[in-house]
């Protein structure tokens, strides 16, 4: 049974950084492409980052461009979301997610199969 994994969330002042983790069983990554999602209250999902599957190359939403970086760990099997200068607002929800492609095909909210979220807060 395929499963994701989110952790790493918490509580982090505005500037600060995090590491997300979402570590995946039953597949292995160099097979398929995954994405990190992000969910703020009241709002939809928004498609964050992504890594392929084939050669690990990683993609991000202009928001989040040149401050987030999207890796991978194989001997792990774990897909890392290195956040730096985050910014003031209120609790968001991240997912990691896939739909079973190798490639991302650009930064997407849409996916068939997502871990349960790991929530990020930034305030003072």
């Amino acid at each position: 049974q395929v499963q994701l994994v989110e952790s790493g969330g918490g509580l982090v002042q505005p500037g600060g950084s995090l590491r997300l983790s979402c570590k995946i069983f039953g597949v292995t990554m160099d097979y398929v492409a995954i994405g990190w999602v992000r969910q703020a209250p009241g709002k939809e999902r928004e498609g964050v980052s992504c890594i392929s599957g084939s050669d690990a190359t990683g993609y991000y939403a202009d928001s989040v461009e040149a401050r987030f970086t999207i890796s991978r760990d194989n001997s792990k099997n774990t897909i890392y979301l290195q956040m730096n200068s985050l910014q003031l607002k209120a609790a968001d929800l991240y997912y990691c997610a896939t739909d079973w492609r190798n490639h991302c095909e650009g930064v997407r909210a849409k996916y068939n199969t997502w871990g349960q979220g790991t929530q990020l807060t930034v305030s003072s």
